[in-house]
């Protein structure tokens, strides 16, 4: 495969843009939530370029971060604080 190929470049964007939503979770649920989004993102990059076990940790991944980001909303609505 090409290093340069259309498939990795989106790969190594979603990555890059995934790990700052990361280092901007403490400050807004939107980035937990951006985040989870991006995980889809690298999931599916991970099964397309044909290393499965990347695109299913990073499926594991979509789903904790979007679970986080309920219980954030729930506790929001809530008035707890967190």
């Amino acid at each position: 495969m090409d290093a340069f190929s259309t498939l990795n470049i989106l790969g190594a964007v979603d990555l890059a843009v995934m790990m700052v939503f990361y280092a901007l979770e403490p400050k807004s649920r939107t980035y937990t939530l951006l985040f989870g989004l991006t995980c889809i993102g690298s999931s599916t990059y991970g099964f397309l370029s044909g290393t499965w076990p990347f695109g299913v940790i990073e499926a594991v991944w979509t789903v904790i971060a979007l679970r986080k980001f309920v219980k954030l909303k729930k506790e929001k609505r809530m008035g707890s604080p967190g």
